[in-house]
């Protein structure tokens, strides 16, 4: 993620889930110490939060699309009343 000192971006939906996925198995797997966990747990609740907010705006702009491609459709009908 931040590499050369530049400014940490967040990461892609894609990449919050495979860390996640990499929490999970470690801490399935029993390879992480207690002094470990509680970091990981509070990183892995933060990659859930920024997932559901990017999942949220996804259906936001889905559903922002298709309303107006829905409008545009029925538009179109009208004018081939015409």
């Amino acid at each position: 993620m931040a590499k050369n000192g530049k400014t940490k971006q967040e990461p892609t939906y894609g990449e919050a889930s495979s860390r996640l996925d990499e929490i999970l198995g470690r801490i399935e797997e029993g390879a992480v110490d207690i002094d470990e966990l509680s970091g990981l747990v509070e990183e892995a609740a933060s990659l859930v939060r920024l997932c559901r907010e990017k999942i949220r705006a996804a259906e936001v702009q889905v559903r922002t699309i298709t309303e107006q491609l829905e409008r545009d459709a029925t538009d179109d009908d009208g004018d081939a009343d015409e």
